[in-house]
């Protein structure tokens, strides 16, 4: 049974989407007017896994991400660089999807832009003047927080010690938040039954996931800087407009800490994706940023990225090794009871641990004794019975797509394998006829390229390093 920390309650709950078999899942997407960075990564990752082990448990999910292609920062970017918020958007738009191809991110079903959508806003703002939600003032459009009894239910904020930042005498309360605002010079305008202006940038994720995904949907996540004002925002004007629940499961993820302050761009103190997978791998990256509970922060550091090379790094070797052992003729394959057990017991305890809101370090924990039993086999020579190796596979691959830390390259890592296993062929010949002094410069030269031979008497098993 499936159990998910809901932010609205504080406390885990049985999974029971609306409509039997289906999820609707709408994730608060980037402001598309630079690079991301390693702290978005967190969040694209988390949800990625989410709709992954939804979909593993064999629900449909209908994944919505959206693009805020209009606010202050996009309209300051475009005029630094002397271009319109349009190409900006579609210069860092192409940047993203760059970086989740890399990072393995399954791509969502739709990617909504807000400036596609400012007709559905307007209506949404129409009828909520109508209901005496929102009111207009110069131009501009407020949400009264006062008409909505239920306003900080999922943040519990005491609005009394709370600052606004968006103080105006234009408001009737310092909450109150924009839903339109009235056009400024130079700044990119739409008209509206209230002047030129834009929207706000709270109305448009309500606008994007009512369209796509109606009036309820089953789980919203995002970053835990979101839930106030912006989610807090997006449940009273969304209610409020449709007098239904939103949301069902509130999602957040913890943030991407340096030296345990959290990584942003406003502090300086962050690395874009591009960056960071110059340097590692991005099976790596993710597998790093789900070492941690997803409600957890996680503090960035070479020490902790390299300790997840390593412990990524085992985890595939062991992958190519069961391959290894399937393909190997020298090996004496026999039925082990023992080895069928630690294969159940592994997917048990993997979905349990995933049951348990996600919680990926304990499933990742749960691989260990699976992958220290395939490694001693390496030096073994009777190994469990073909049928029980490519179970074996068959679970890690499953477990491995699941997290979304297998290769990403399929195509050039199943070329890459073949041209060291037909290195390692042309090595063994040269071994039978004697020429030592060549296959030990093969041996030497491949380990400086980051690939271990270790020979016993009857073959050659190669990994990783």
């Amino acid at each position: 049974m499936l159990k998910i920390f809901n932010d609205l309650t504080q406390r885990k709950e049985e999974f029971i989407p609306l409509e039997e078999n289906m999820v609707k899942m709408y994730v608060c997407g980037p402001t598309v007017y630079d690079d991301c960075h390693i702290g978005h990564a967190r969040s694209f990752i988390v949800f990625d896994v989410i709709r992954r082990y939804l979909e593993f448990k064999g629900f449909k999910v209908i994944y919505i991400t959206n693009f805020t292609d209009i606010d202050d920062k996009m309209i300051k970017r475009a005029n630094e660089e002397k271009t319109t918020i349009f190409n900006l958007a579609e210069k860092y738009i192409n940047s993203y999807f760059e970086d989740c191809d890399k990072l393995n991110i399954k791509r969502a079903t739709e990617y909504p832009r807000a400036t596609e959508l400012i007709d559905e806003m307007i209506k949404i703002n129409e009828i909520l003047i109508k209901k005496k939600n929102a009111y207009i003032s110069e131009g501009n459009v407020y949400f009264n927080i006062s008409s909505f009894p239920n306003y900080a239910k999922l943040s519990n904020v005491n609005l009394e010690e709370t600052r606004s930042s968006e103080n105006d005498i234009k408001k009737k309360n310092p909450h109150d938040f924009a839903l339109w605002k009235a056009k400024k010079n130079d700044e990119p305008s739409w008209s509206s039954p209230w002047g030129q202006g834009r929207p706000g940038w709270h109305i448009e994720c309500s606008a994007m996931s009512q369209k796509y995904l109606g009036d309820t949907i089953d789980i919203h996540g995002g970053g835990r800087d979101l839930i106030f004002p912006h989610h807090e925002n997006e449940i009273a004007q969304s209610e409020a407009y449709t007098g239904k629940q939103f949301v069902r499961y509130w999602i957040h993820n913890g943030f991407v800490t340096i030296n345990k302050e959290k990584m942003s761009k406003s502090l300086g103190n962050f690395f874009t994706i591009k960056d960071v997978i110059k340097k590692y791998k991005p099976e790596t990256i993710r597998y790093f940023l789900i070492s941690s509970h997803y409600r957890n922060p996680i503090d960035y550091s070479e020490e902790n990225l390299i300790q997840a090379d390593r412990t990524y790094r085992r985890f595939n070797n062991t992958i190519i090794l069961i391959k290894q052992l399937i393909d190997s003729k020298m090996k004496i394959q026999k039925d082990s009871d023992q080895f069928k057990h630690l294969l159940k017991i592994t997917k048990d305890k993997f979905i349990e641990a995933m049951d348990d809101d996600f919680n990926t370090p304990k499933a990742l924990s749960e691989l260990s004794e699976l992958i220290k039993y395939i490694n001693k086999l390496e030096s073994q020579e009777e190994v469990p019975s073909l049928l029980e190796l490519k179970q074996a596979q068959s679970l890690l691959n499953e477990i491995g797509d699941v997290l979304g830390i297998l290769p990403n390259d399929t195509i050039s890592d199943e070329l890459l394998n073949n041209l060291i296993e037909l290195t390692v062929e042309i090595r063994n010949e040269l071994r039978e006829i004697k020429r030592f002094e060549l296959s030990d410069k093969i041996r030497d030269k491949l380990k400086e390229l980051g690939i271990q031979l270790t020979d016993s008497k009857t073959s050659t098993s190669w990994k990783f390093i």
